[in-house]
């Protein structure tokens, strides 16, 4: 990895959360490095600080201290407005529990990112098409998530947090509320778009879909304890 230009790093990030009577350290120090094209699993116990890493790592949530550097630039203290454009032009995410817009069909699901970017209509209809078919779900364009299955609306996500082309996917949990079937098809999924170029970022509990990243990082008590290249069959057929 020393060879490939990183998209993230974080140097000493860490992350206090502090009430009147209580304070809690969610990540105590965690140095992260990871290079553009590469899959990582990050896995721990519960309350170990996987989903809050994640969440800084997607400019969700500020560290308390520390550096985190995104493509070479330093944005642990840069403004929300600089977070929210950095956000848009170059992440997507993935959530277990989907977070599609119920009201909305899976087209107009799909095409909220390109809106919010200010892509023209024809345009934006053509990159929804695109990831429409590429996720196999062009035949559910005007249906709405309630008419759909788990693993068909974990596609829609995928689809949506794909459409802009970003540089970055966050998963958090992605096969958590689906069979095994249907995981299997959204861990493939990310593979495939991993092995065209997109850096994918997962939490996971789970040991079969951390098979598919390219290296896993534990936490336990906000700090990594172990890092693993993975030697799996799932790799080794992607490298």
């Amino acid at each position: 990895m020393s060879n490939k230009e990183l998209i993230i790093e974080t140097e000493n990030l860490q992350k206090k959360y502090v009430t009147d009577t209580v304070e809690t350290t969610a990540l105590a120090g965690v140095n992260l490095r990871i290079a553009k094209g590469e899959f990582v699993a990050i896995m721990g116990p519960s309350g170990c600080g996987k989903s809050t890493l994640l969440n800084i790592l997607g400019l969700l949530d500020n560290p308390t201290f520390g550096s985190l550097r995104f493509s070479g630039q330093e944005i642990a203290e840069a403004s929300e407005r600089q977070r929210a454009i950095i956000r848009k032009q170059n992440l997507g995410f993935v959530f277990q529990s989907f977070n599609l817009i119920d009201e909305l069909t899976v087209e107009e699901n799909i095409g909220l990112p390109l809106a919010y970017l200010g892509v023209s209509k024809s345009e934006t209809e053509r990159r929804v098409t695109e990831a429409m078919e590429r996720m196999g779900i062009a035949h559910r364009r005007a249906h709405f998530p309630q008419q759909l299955s788990g693993g068909q609306q974990q596609r829609v996500a995928i689809a949506r947090a794909t459409v802009s082309n970003p540089s970055l996917i966050l998963a958090d949990e992605p096969t958590g509320n689906l069979d095994s079937v249907h995981g299997r098809e959204v861990m493939a999924l990310l593979s495939e778009l991993n092995e065209q170029g997109t850096t994918v970022v997962m939490v996971t509990h789970s040991p079969s879909d951390a098979e598919y990243a390219h290296r896993i990082v534990n936490l336990f008590d906000g700090q990594i304890v172990t890092e693993n290249l993975n030697t799996s069959k799932h790799v080794t057929e992607l490298l």
